[in-house]
C-alpha cells in the first residue's frame, strides 16, 4: 500500500490503538474487522492521499465516523497547506475526532459536530466521504459545501456505477472511477463539476 513517512508511519499506529481502545464503547468501525483495521480501514484511505495528490484550501470530510477517510488524509497530509475540517454528527464519534486530533498534535484539524446538511456551506476545494449515504443525496452534500472547481473523491463500494446511474436522474458530474486497491469491487469516485438539474 501506500509508503509513508516513519513519523506518519508512528501517528498511524497510534491512531489504531486508539480506534482499537475506544471501540468497544462506540462501535468506530465494525467488531469484525478489527483484525484487519489496518489494511480494511486505514490503506483503504491512504489510496486518496495518494490520489489527491498536493492539494491546497480547505477539505471537508463528510460524516467522519471513526476518522475514515478524512482523519487519516489528514494523518497522512499533515505537512501539507491544507485544513481539514470532519464533519460528525454523532457526539461521542466526534468526541474521538477530537480526542486523536489532539493526541496526534493534528493542529490542521477541526471537528464539527453537526449534521453536513445543517452547517452553512464552507467552500472546499476537496470533499470526501466513505460509505456515508447513496450518491444521488451525497451529491446535494457535496454541491452545498464545495467551490465551483472543487473536487469530490467519494468512496463507494461493489454499486458504485449502480449509484451514478441513479444519481444522473438528479445531478450532472464528470467521474473518474478509480479501483480500489483493498477491494476489488470497489471504487473511489474523483467527482467535479456537480450541479443540479433544472
Amino acid at each position: 500500500m501506500s509508503n509513508v513517512s516513519r513519523e506518519t508511519e508512528e501517528k498511524l499506529q497510534e491512531f489504531l490503538a486508539t480506534l482499537l481502545k475506544w471501540n468497544p464503547r462506540i462501535n468506530l468501525v465494525a467488531p469484525d474487522t478489527l483484525q484487519q483495521a489496518r489494511f480494511r480501514h486505514v490503506d483503504d484511505c491512504l489510496q486518496l492521499a495518494d490520489l489527491a495528490s498536493k492539494p491546497m484550501g480547505d477539505w471537508v470530510d463528510l460524516g467522519s465516523g471513526g476518522g475514515f477517510p478524512g482523519l487519516i488524509v489528514a494523518i497522512a497530509m499533515r505537512d501539507e497547506p491544507v485544513k481539514f475540517t470532519l464533519v460528525e454528527s454523532d457526539t461521542r464519534k466526534s468526541a474521538f475526532l477530537r480526542t486523536v486530533a489532539r493526541d496526534l498534535d493534528l493542529p490542521n484539524v477541526v471537528i464539527k459536530a453537526e449534521r453536513a446538511e445543517k452547517i452553512p456551506p464552507m467552500h472546499a476545494s476537496q470533499i470526501s466521504a466513505r460509505a456515508l449515504a447513496p450518491l444521488d443525496r451525497l451529491l446535494a452534500m457535496v454541491a452545498h459545501h464545495i467551490k465551483p472547481n472543487g473536487t469530490a473523491w467519494l468512496m463507494k463500494g461493489r454499486r458504485w456505477q449502480e449509484e451514478c446511474e441513479a444519481a444522473r436522474r438528479l445531478w450532472s458530474f464528470d467521474v473518474e472511477p478509480f479501483q480500489s486497491k483493498t477491494d476489488p469491487d470497489a471504487a473511489i469516485l474523483k467527482i467535479t463539476g456537480v450541479s443540479a438539474h433544472g
